[in-house]
């Protein structure tokens, strides 16, 4: 519910920021043909560009799944937990936007690699007693192709453009790779022993969703240089549908006899990026910038 929150005050910005902007507008009685053709430069305008940068992810739950159910101790014990907005991915991204009046209708298909982390706890007791424990960290890897529909709207039109934007995204599951690590107290001897295991690199491909779509919410700065504008871009993706694979939940063997299996999750994803912008459009009468 906070989600929609957050892109319901993203629509109102853009619509007391358009009633704003009309009140602005005067009628110029000294209107001539050049600035004309220069007012149909500003309003109307192709784009297309380019950015990337990093981006930071958090899990929600929908559903917890495991292959092991304690006997002796509340489940509570051995439940995932999830690590929010602390392992770094990247994205990259095409940008095609056409532009009128301060708003931009923008297709932006990325790449993006996401990363986040999970860890669990299980422990064998005998007559009260820890014989053995074991602690896994899982780091999951997982590629998309994101292909947004954006609407963005630019709150000044001066040469330092801060706007707001949203938007809804469909995915494509590109790739996933599970990176394990055990590590293992053994209490049996007498003594403890630890074991920690080097790190497994599992392919996860088939644990994840072909598909998942989301919502879009986000703003930053376009700055005109010339007739060059450089962006910057912060977006929020809301995951709405489950990005894992409810057929193939129990299908590695590997991570089924450590009595893991995914959750039922959504994925959010805050993605941050740098980038420019270029007209596909330009005057042939020295109208060399985009800003009077």
């Amino acid at each position: 519910m906070k989600r929609l929150y957050i892109i319901l005050f993203c629509f109102l910005i853009i619509a007391q920021a358009t009633a704003q902007d009309k009140k602005k507008r005067k009628p110029n009685a000294a209107y001539n043909k050049q600035n004309d053709e220069n007012e149909k430069f500003l309003n109307k305008q192709w784009w297309l560009g380019f950015k990337a940068g990093t981006n930071l992810t958090t899990i929600h739950v929908l559903k917890t799944y495991t292959n092991i159910s304690p006997t002796n101790y509340s489940t509570d014990r051995s439940a995932k937990q999830y690590e929010s907005f602390k392992q770094p991915g990247a994205q990259a991204t095409l940008e095609a936007s056409f532009y009128y009046e301060k708003f931009y209708f923008s297709f932006q298909p990325t790449y993006q690699h996401a990363n986040f982390t999970y860890t669990n706890d299980y422990s064998w007791e005998e007559d009260g007693i820890v014989m053995f424990e074991q602690h896994n960290d899982q780091n999951q890897k997982v590629d998309h192709l994101i292909l947004p529909l954006l609407v963005k709207y630019d709150i000044t039109g001066n040469k330092l453009r801060p706007y707001v934007q949203i938007g809804v995204y469909s995915s494509i599951l590109l790739n996933a790779n599970k990176y394990l690590t055990v590590s293992e107290n053994n209490y049996a001897s007498g003594g403890k022993e630890t074991i920690t295991k080097p790190a497994d690199i599992i392919g996860a491909k088939d644990l994840f969703a072909k598909n998942h779509w989301g919502l879009i919410g986000g703003g930053g700065l376009n700055y005109a240089l010339g007739n060059v504008r450089i962006n910057l871009d912060v977006q929020y993706r809301f995951g709405m549908s489950n990005i894992t694979s409810t057929e193939n939940r129990n299908e590695n063997d590997s991570q089924g006899s450590l009595g893991d299996v995914l959750d039922d999750m959504t994925m959010d994803n805050l993605a941050i990026s740098m980038g420019a912008l270029f007209p596909l459009r330009f005057l042939a009468s020295g109208f060399k910038s985009l800003d009077r």
